[in-house]
């Protein structure tokens, strides 16, 4: 089971973390790429707000590409199966490299901007199906833990490449187009590994009726001894589905029966993105400058955010048995806490010697308790809150929020933080408080329930008394 995980993410959510992460450190290189290339083409001058707009489109195409990616996650992994989906999905990362490492000798900017928006298609087909594929295989017991598997690839790709875009190593200005090219590298390790491990058993027996290959791979996944309680609990939904075919995402809006997954899904995953945590990202720098850190060491001290993401996916494994409403709650609260310190903290910076630390703290802090709920249990619930028949469905209507979220939050931002300065840490801590309230009062807890279970605890809801 944890080199199946590992096997997954490597390929999955730890390419849309590193691809997040490795744009920031050549942004000056690309910046000169473009002047020179377009003096070279057209023998002048780039216009600086053109050059603005150029890259503007670099580093937001890949959110696009993320939207068109989640839009065609479920019926992939639907076609080709959840395996057979990550697989095809690691050709689109090796050909986005490619583009992208031939970018810089060709002279063609064209081919970083396509590169981009293929890489972005590939993040979201591996957010979609990576944690679709890890809840169907995981044990009941362990679902939680190893559905953390998505968070910890994701926060590890992040981390790798803030260490990778350093300009000691690929973040200098002769090896960007190498650091760009280098999410082939984690698509060909993929490719090398996950075909030695068997297919979801789920689909093998609910989508495609096969009873044999579905014991073969639970016997891989769960061991000779232990894999009947769950090849049980998989015909159990079989036998509930009643033959019932893979739904499509506009159905699950007109069935009741699904009402309130469907909107827990919604305003977690927008919670998720519209959280603050691109605003801390971005006050960071500023923080550590006002707590007395050189310029030239901020990006090493920026490691320690990654860090803090890290440590805290990994201590989610060890903590899920509490449940994922004490920790997702519990993170939230705790973001609202923070939200509000910082905004003091900041609006007094000037006033003692010891406020700026204590924003340092708040910064640190905040993305801790981000990953301590959030950041891992939302694409957990995501896959306990469906059966088989419309999990993915719901998938792709859980991506499509969480990047157009992601892109809107990416061009409103700067008017945010501009007009309201760091006043803006209020719009965010009322968010966190209105999505804690909102699971308190909806989301039952899933933890140790088959789908099933969890399927009739939201019964009552979508019905009332009538249920």
């Amino acid at each position: 089971l944890f080199l199946a995980v590992c096997a997954v993410g490597i390929g999955g959510t730890f390419q849309y973390g590193y691809n997040v992460s490795i744009i920031n450190a050549p942004t000056q290189h690309i910046h000169k790429f473009l002047n020179e290339t377009w003096s070279s083409r057209y023998h002048k001058e780039l216009n600086p707000d053109l050059l603005t707009f150029l890259w503007s489109v670099i580093a937001s195409i890949f959110s696009l590409g993320g939207l068109c990616g989640a839009l065609i996650g479920g019926s992939m992994a639907i076609r080709l199966g959840r395996k057979g989906a990550l697989l095809m999905n690691n050709i689109i990362a090796i050909l986005a490299s490619i583009l992208m490492g031939i970018s810089f000798p060709t002279g063609l900017f064209e081919l970083l901007i396509a590169g981009r928006f293929l890489i972005g298609i590939n993040s979201g087909v591996g957010l979609c199906v990576q944690p679709l594929y890890i809840g169907e295989f995981a044990p009941k017991h362990l679902r939680g833990g190893l559905a953390m598997g998505t968070s910890i690839f994701l926060t590890g790709g992040i981390l790798t490449g803030q260490i990778i875009g350093l300009r000691e190593l690929l973040g200098g200005e002769k090896h960007w187009p190498v650091l760009l090219s280098s999410s082939c590298i984690p698509a060909l390790a993929q490719l090398l590994f996950l075909p030695w491990f068997p297919e979801s058993p789920r689909y093998l027996l609910i989508d495609r009726g096969d009873e044999l290959s579905c014991a073969k791979a639970l016997k891989r996944f769960h061991g000779s001894s232990e894999y009947r309680r769950e090849m049980e609990d998989i015909q159990r939904e079989c036998f509930a589905l009643d033959g019932e075919k893979p739904r499509k995402p506009w159905q699950l809006f007109t069935d009741p029966a699904v009402r309130w997954q469907l909107i827990t899904v919604i305003v977690m995953t927008m919670g998720q993105q519209l959280s603050g945590i691109n605003a801390i990202y971005f006050y960071a720098t500023y923080v550590f400058e006002q707590a007395g850190i050189v310029a030239e060491k901020i990006p090493y001290v920026t490691l320690g955010t990654g860090v803090c993401e890290c440590l805290t996916a990994l201590s989610c494994v060890r903590s899920n048995y509490v449940g994922r409403r004490c920790l997702i709650i519990g993170g939230y609260l705790l973001m609202t806490l923070w939200c509000t310190v910082l905004t003091f903290s900041l609006t007094y910076q000037e006033l003692y010697s010891w406020v700026p630390y204590m924003s340092m703290m708040c910064v640190f802090a905040f993305i801790l308790s981000f990953g301590l709920g959030p950041g891992g249990i939302t694409n957990t619930l995501t896959a306990e809150l469906f059966v088989q028949s419309s999990r993915p469905a719901a998938y792709m209507i859980a991506g499509t929020v969480s990047w157009i979220s992601f892109f809107t939050v990416g061009m409103l931002f700067p008017f945010i933080v501009n007009g309201l300065k760091q006043y803006c840490f209020v719009v965010f801590l009322l968010e966190c408080f209105f999505v804690a309230a909102f699971i308190f009062l909806i989301i039952p807890e899933t933890k140790n329930k088959s789908f099933l279970e969890i399927k009739k605890e939201f019964h009552k809801l979508n019905f009332g008394r009538n249920a």
